[in-house]
C-alpha cells in the first residue's frame, strides 16, 4: 500500500489565484483591470462565480465569441428544417454559417427540408449604395418558384442591412400577403447588435413571438391536445441529441408535440403554446420565449439536463413532478430500465478515467451541464467558462455544478486560455473548433464540445455511452506518447511506501 501526497483545496485555490495574477501581468494596466473582472477562482458557499459577463470584448484582444447573426441564424432559426432562411447581405456570413453545426433532421433536402442549403441575397457594391429591398423581394419570388413546398421564410439580416436601413419588415409583410398568408419572418439580427451571439438568441426569440405566435390565428383549430403534451425547447439536435431526449420523454408516457429548433418545423413552433409543459434544454438561448409563453399562455417551463445518468435521473423526476402518478411511475421505470446500461458503461470506463482532470470553455449551457457526466466517470472539472454567458449562467454554475477552487473564466482570450492550460495541465480540454488544433499541437487531448467532434449524440443514456467512449478515446490514445507539450511535464504525486 502507498500513500499519495496531493495538493489540498487551499493549495489549489492559492495556485489558481496566482495564475490569474500572472496572466493579467502581461496586459497594459487598463486592459488588465478590465480583464480581471472576468477571471476568478470559485470559493465554495458563494452564490456566484465572482466574474462579470455579457460585456463587450476588448478590441484587439483575441476572443472566441460570435455575433448576433450567428446567434439567430446559426442557432435558433437555422435548424428549423421546413423553412428557408435567407442570409440577407454579402455572401460571407451565410457561407461561414452554412452547415456549421451538425443539426440532424429527417426529410428530403431541397424538397421539404432546407437546413443544409444556403440562401443569400449576395450583396454587391450597388446594393450597398442603392439598397437591397428590391433584391430581397426578388429572392423571395425565386424561392417560391424553385422550392414551392417550403412552409415559410426567415430573413436573417447581416450588418450592412442595419447600416443602410433596408426595410425588411415591409418586404416581409408585402410578400406574405402576395403568397396568401405565408409566414415570412424578418429578423433584425445584424452582427453588430449586442456584445455576442447571445443578443441574437434574444432577437430570434422575439421574432418567434411577434411573427409566429402572434399570427397563429385559426391554424390550430384541428390540433387535439392531450394531458401529457410537452415541447422540447432549446435542443438543436446535434448528432441526434433531441431524438435521444425525445425517446426518454415518450418512454415515460409524455407526448412530444414539438422540438425546436433541431429537426423542428414551423407547425411545431405554432403548436408549442398548446403544450402542458415546456422542457428547456439550452437556457441561454431559449429562456426568453419560454418566459413569454408562461406569461401569455400560462405554459410552465422547466430546465432539464440529459448529460450523464445522475443528471438524467434528476431531470426525469423533475419533469414528472409536473404530471400525475402515471408519469412519475413512468419516469422511475425509465431510470430502472437503463440502469444496467449505466452500470456497464461506468464499469468499463471509470477505471480508465478516474481522477482525470478537464478544463472546459464552450458556449450555451455546456460549461455547466456536462460537468455531471464527467463526474459520473470519476473525472474532475478544474476549470470552466462561457463564451457568452450572463450572470445567471454563472450563478447556476456556482450553486449547482462546480467545486471549491475551480478556475472560472468568462470570454477568455486565446492567450489566457493557453496559459491556464499550460499551468494547470489538465488531462483533457473540451472547447470549440477554433481551439481544437491549438491544444492538440500542444500535446493536450481535446474534444470539440460544440458539435461533439463528429461523434454523438451525447444526450440521454445511449448518448452517455458514446460520451464515455469518446473521452476515453481522447485521453488514453497512444498518440500522446508520440508528442511533447511545450512545457515541463506535470510533476507526479509523491509516492510514500507504507510498511
Amino acid at each position: 500500500m502507498s500513500v499519495v501526497e496531493t495538493l489540498s483545496v487551499e493549495d489549489i485555490k492559492a495556485r489558481n489565484k496566482e495564475l490569474v495574477e500572472e496572466v493579467l501581468r502581461v496586459y497594459p494596466e487598463k486592459t488588465a483591470k478590465r480583464r480581471a473582472k472576468h477571471l476568478n477562482v470559485h470559493e465554495e458557499g458563494k452564490a456566484d462565480c465572482g466574474v462579470k459577463s455579457n460585456i463587450k470584448s476588448i478590441p484587439g484582444v483575441m476572443t472566441i465569441r460570435g455575433c448576433a447573426y450567428a446567434g439567430s441564424k446559426g442557432v435558433v432559426w437555422g435548424p428549423i428544417k421546413d423553412m428557408i432562411h435567407i442570409s440577407h447581405g454579402p455572401v460571407g456570413c451565410g457561407q461561414y454559417s452554412w452547415a456549421a453545426r451538425r443539426n440532424y433532421y429527417i426529410g428530403i433536402t431541397g424538397i421539404d427540408t432546407f437546413g443544409t442549403m444556403q440562401f443569400t441575397s449576395d450583396f454587391q457594391e450597388n446594393d450597398i449604395v442603392f439598397g437591397g429591398d428590391k433584391k430581397l423581394a426578388k429572392v423571395i419570388d425565386e424561392i417560391q418558384a424553385l422550392f414551392p413546398l417550403n412552409r415559410g421564410i426567415s430573413v436573417q439580416s447581416e450588418c450592412p442591412i442595419g447600416l443602410i436601413g433596408d426595410d425588411i419588415e415591409a418586404i416581409s409583410k408585402t410578400k406574405s400577403k402576395e403568397y396568401e398568408g405565408k409566414t415570412i419572418v424578418p429578423v433584425r439580427c445584424e452582427g453588430f447588435r449586442g456584445v455576442s451571439q447571445s443578443l441574437g438568441h434574444h432577437i430570434a426569440n422575439d421574432a418567434v413571438r411577434d411573427w409566429v405566435f402572434d399570427k397563429i390565428g385559426d391554424k390550430l383549430l384541428a390540433f387535439e391536445p392531450s394531458a401529457y403534451d410537452v415541447a422540447i425547447i432549446g435542443d438543436y439536435n446535434i448528432a441526434g441529441d433531441a431524438w435521444s431526449s425525445r425517446i426518454l420523454l415518450e418512454e415515460m408516457g409524455l407526448r412530444v408535440i414539438a422540438q425546436w429548433s433541431g429537426d423542428g418545423t414551423l407547425a411545431e413552433l405554432e403548436a408549442t403554446p398548446r403544450a402542458k409543459l415546456n422542457v428547456l434544454h439550452c437556457y441561454r438561448s431559449m429562456n426568453y420565449i419560454s418566459r413569454h409563453m408562461e406569461e401569455k399562455y400560462g405554459t410552465p417551463w422547466v430546465e432539464y439536463n440529459f448529460f450523464g445518468p445522475t443528471k438524467i435521473a434528476e431531470s426525469l423526476r423533475k419533469i414528472a413532478s409536473y404530471f400525475d402518478d402515471k408519469i412519475k411511475e413512468g419516469a422511475e421505470k425509465v431510470i430502472a430500465k437503463y440502469q444496467p446500461l449505466v452500470d456497464a458503461v461506468i464499469a468499463k470506463y471509470k477505471p480508465r478515467l478516474q481522477g482525470k482532470t478537464v478544463m472546459l470553455y464552450v458556449g450555451g449551457l455546456r460549461p455547466r451541464h456536462v460537468i455531471g457526466a464527467y463526474e459520473d466517470l470519476g473525472m474532475d472539472v478544474v476549470g470552466t467558462g462561457y463564451e457568452f454567458g450572463h450572470n445567471d449562467d454563472y450563478q447556476r454554475t456556482a450553486q449547482h455544478y462546480v467545486k471549491d477552487a475551480t478556475l472560472i473564466y468568462d470570454d477568455v482570450t486565446g492567450y489566457e486560455f493557453e496559459k491556464f492550460v499550460e499551468k494547470v495541465q489538465p488531462d483533457l480540454v473540451g472547447s470549440g473548433i477554433k481551439e481544437k488544433y491549438i491544444f492538440q499541437k500542444m500535446g493536450v487531448p481535446f474534444r470539440q464540445m460544440h458539435s461533439w467532434d463528429y461523434s454523438g449524440p451525447y444526450h440521454g443514456y445511449d448518448g452517455f455511452a458514446i460520451f464515455a467512449r469518446d473521452m476515453d478515446m481522447a485521453i488514453n490514445s497512444p498518440v500522446w506518447n508520440l508528442t511533447k507539450a511545450p512545457w515541463p511535464p506535470k510533476p507526479q504525486p509523491l509516492q510514500l511506501a507504507a510498511e
